[in-house]
């Protein structure tokens, strides 16, 4: 007897076996997706990850129900990832399994309604709801929920179905239901008898009095000539004819109409190299440095300054990972960046280049996956979540602004670092991994100075350009001489006219989205607030509703003072809207554009976005950190960072880090082609060490101070921060529960535990926040007894009754 231990879509603590039928012997695999019932009716789409003889001791084994594939989804490499991810960032695999897999490769069953024969016809005994329903079960003889719900026009109709039940008028299956469809196009194709010159000839005779029909041939031949086949909808496009005078020639037996799968996503095939591009004496070193790092170490650091041209030395280690056969991934923090490297990496390696984020369609992720599954994509450029991807033959990972926080995951589980799981997940296939930044993460460097990565680096703006001039603008000595213009100093407005008039482009840095981050009552002070979240309520002019950030729920705007009935209520602080707003009464000339989350919700305006500024169709561009990260833009000049003091104030022991990084990030837009840039940063606390660094663009000095406080008082990269936050809807249980689980955990880690504590944020969509946090040294046996700990307090304290309903939710280093 054969027995499967199957990956299921869900967060369950260990995985289920099931009993593999004889018939399904030669056919189930290791990674293949099956179908097997969990429960009395419910059925899941499963991942096979082991196939062994040893029956489970505590269960009886239900037999799997069906093989939905004939090869296997995923690689065994791929599922030894998962269950280091699951095991390292305290999730199940099922949960990891949920993030990995396209949707529409994730099947789980869906209600079924049958009429009971046995029942008969007589509907008297039944109500009004009822009635309607077995009516037309009895007439289509099957019906699915979403039908029912039409029916009755209503949303909630379970009782209904439960009643019909009861009275054995219906019965109730489970069905899964494969979602993926092929996309299929229609493709016109000439008779094979005109392929000879004389019988063409004949033919164009023949058409002479019918002009559209000759229209249609003409450009059929121009299509097939220059792209070899000849799509429908382009054919009628081209030749400005009409579906019913194409199907003419159909009747006529001249073309014939044929449907073909089509890929929704391009990309893949042989790779095209065209290197068109000489490196510098300093990037020449600087490769070959890495190279020489890859044969002593499998992870160098590539320390780069702002446009010192990483991407160029990226483009040459690509060429020769792919010339020997391998898969390349190329990971970017952020899809906006993908729009301008996709082109750049497109100039180079031809249109094989494969793209994967979160804003593709379910469909397209499907064909995404098959195409790097099989080996057809050789390089892959995406966002953390194309880390999941089941590679065969992956040779050299790629982490572009390897310091970003944008790749660690927030929700849903698993919560991993991409950096950190790219570095385990190359080694299962004994590759490389290449982290690049002109301000690498703490951690990085670190490592890399300690000799357990190599470390290479490059200190030179490329073509010899010198690093942008930063001055520093003191905001309370100008306020204090009236002089600001709204939230612009007289130097920065200056600096906008002189750079416009020179014909360079703008860049305006402002870490908060929105009009104002909140509004205040001027008699009381009283902040509207969200209903479900304990945080202020952000105004968007432009929508003139209040937004919350956290939930998404939105508010009219407040007129009155909830407090006292005044209705003087301003705005207070700004956002990027406001400042889009009050440039453009200062600058009513000037072509002014935002990029942030509100105005680039879809995946075709970032790339809009992007070329408007590359095309020089926008003078000024205001944004979030969406501008910050890696985009490379000639003809910008000038950079201004509205407000430093909203970097440097955050509540967090890697704000110094974070606002030296954001800083000479969004200082390195400037100045990237012609001549030296400029960059004014306005503050208030003028004298903060973090402003001096990036002012003289130091980041050693930057590192020796923060490193030295983060040794001091227990921080990584010398220990290992795990937080543990407690959630649940009544206050007083969420406190409770936090304070018997640290009480439980205080015998056994003492020191290492801090908390409970409430957050920043106490509430968040109406659950009440408890936190604690973990201090571990690097130790990795300590680290691994520690996880064990608390999964069995975990389970210990929500078999308490009172606890039951808690959420717990563990975070691995987090950030």
């Amino acid at each position: 007897m054969k027995f499967a231990d199957v990956i299921l879509p869900l967060a369950l603590p260990k995985n289920y076996t099931y009993a593999v039928p004889d018939h399904m012997l030669d056919s189930v695999k290791v990674g293949s997706r099956i179908a097997v019932q969990l429960g009395r009716q419910k059925k899941y789409a499963g991942i096979v990850k082991a196939i062994h003889e040893l029956a489970p001791p505590d269960y009886k084994t239900k037999p799997l129900l069906d093989v939905l594939d004939k090869d296997p989804v995923v690689y065994p490499t791929q599922l030894a990832f998962w269950e280091w991810l699951a095991a390292y960032y305290m999730c199940s695999e099922g949960e990891v399994l949920n993030a990995a897999l396209p949707a529409h490769l994730k099947l789980s069953s869906e209600t079924v309604l049958l009429f009971n024969d046995d029942y008969g016809d007589d509907f008297t005994a039944l109500d009004d709801d009822e009635y309607m329903i077995a009516e037309a079960l009895h007439i289509r003889k099957e019906l699915r929920i979403e039908e029912v719900q039409l029916i009755l026009d209503k949303s909630e109709v379970y009782s209904v179905i439960k009643k019909l039940i009861e009275k054995k008028v219906l019965l109730v299956y489970e069905e899964l239901k494969e979602v993926y469809k092929e996309k299929k196009e229609n493709y016109v194709q000439l008779h094979a008898r005109y392929e000879a010159e004389e019988e063409l000839s004949n033919l164009f005779n023949t058409l002479g009095k019918a002009p559209k029909q000759m229209e249609l041939l003409l450009a059929y031949l121009h299509l097939v000539k220059t792209q070899g086949s000849v799509l429908q909808s382009e054919l009628l496009k081209k030749s400005g004819a009409s579906a019913a005078q194409l199907k003419g020639l159909v009747d006529k037996e001249i073309v014939w109409i044929e449907k073909r799968v089509v890929d929704r996503v391009p990309g893949g095939g042989k790779v095209d190299v065209q290197i068109d591009f000489t490196l510098s004496p300093a990037q020449d070193k600087a490769l070959q440095e890495v190279r020489n790092s890859f044969e002593q170490k499998p992870v160098t650091l590539l320390h780069g300054v702002t446009s010192s041209g990483k991407t160029q030395l990226y483009i040459k280690l690509i060429e020769e990972y792919i010339a020997s056969g391998n898969q390349v991934l190329y990971l970017l923090p952020e899809i906006a960046l993908t729009t301008q490297i996709v082109r750049r990496l497109q100039k180079h390696f031809g249109n094989k280049i494969g793209i994967y984020h979160s804003r593709f369609s379910n469909n397209e992720r499907v064909e995404i996956w098959h195409k790097v599954k099989s080996g057809e994509l050789r390089i892959l450029l995406g966002a953390r979540s194309s880390l999941l991807l089941p590679f065969r033959e992956l040779g050299l990972i790629i982490l572009d602004e390897e310091h970003d926080p944008s790749y660690k995951q927030q929700d849903p589980a698993p919560r991993y670092h991409a950096r950190d799981a790219a570095i385990y997940y190359a080694g299962l296939f004994k590759a490389k991994v290449l982290l690049g930044s002109a301000t690498p993460s703490l951690e990085s460097y670190f490592n890399a100075t300690q000799g357990k990565y190599g470390l290479v680096e490059l200190n030179e703006r490329f073509g010899g350009l010198e690093m942008p001039e930063i001055e520093i603008v003191d905001v309370k000595k100008v306020q204090a001489e009236k002089q600001m213009q709204e939230n612009f100093s007289p130097q920065l407005i200056q600096a906008v006219f002189a750079t416009i008039a020179q014909g360079k482009q703008v860049i305006l840095f402002q870490n908060r989205r929105g009009y104002a981050p909140f509004l205040m009552c001027t008699t009381c002070g009283w902040i509207p607030t969200c209903k479900n979240c304990d945080v202020s309520l952000t105004y968007h002019k432009h929508q003139d509703l209040l937004h919350c950030h956290y939930c998404g729920t939105r508010y009219p705007y407040v007129h009155t003072c909830a407090a006292c009935g005044s209705q003087s209520l301003i705005p207070k602080s700004f956002g990027t809207e406001k400042i889009e707003t009050d440039l453009q009464e200062l600058f009513p000339k000037a072509r002014i554009a935002r990029m942030d989350m509100d105005a680039v919700r879809n995946k075709d305006s970032h790339n809009k976005m992007i070329q408007l500024l590359e095309n020089q169709e926008i003078d000024i561009l205001v944004g979030t950190q969406m501008v910050v990260k890696g985009l490379d833009f000639d003809n910008v000049n000038l950079v201004g960072i509205l407000s430093a003091d909203n970097l440097l104030n955050f509540p967090d022991f890697r704000v110094n880090e974070r606002a030296f990084q954001l800083m000479e990030q969004v200082s390195g837009r400037a100045g990237r082609k012609h001549g030296k840039g400029k960059v004014l940063i306005q503050a208030y606390r003028t004298q903060h060490p973090i402003l001096h660094f990036v002012t003289v663009h130091d980041y050693k000095a930057m590192y020796a101070s923060e490193i030295a406080e983060r040794q001091n008082f227990g921080y990584p990269p010398f220990f290992r921060l795990l937080k543990l936050t407690l959630k649940h809807k009544d206050q007083k249980v969420v406190e409770q529960a936090a304070l018997v689980l640290a009480n439980w955990l205080r015998p056994h880690i003492g020191p290492h535990l801090v908390g409970p504590a409430v957050p920043l944020v106490g509430r968040v969509r109406n659950y009440y926040l408890q936190e604690m946090m973990i201090k571990l040294p690097r130790d990795t046996k300590i680290i691994a007894q520690t996880k064990q700990l608390l999964r069995e307090h975990f389970i210990k304290l929500l078999a308490e009754k009172q606890f039951r309903s808690v959420f717990i939710v563990p975070d691995v280093d987090y950030v």
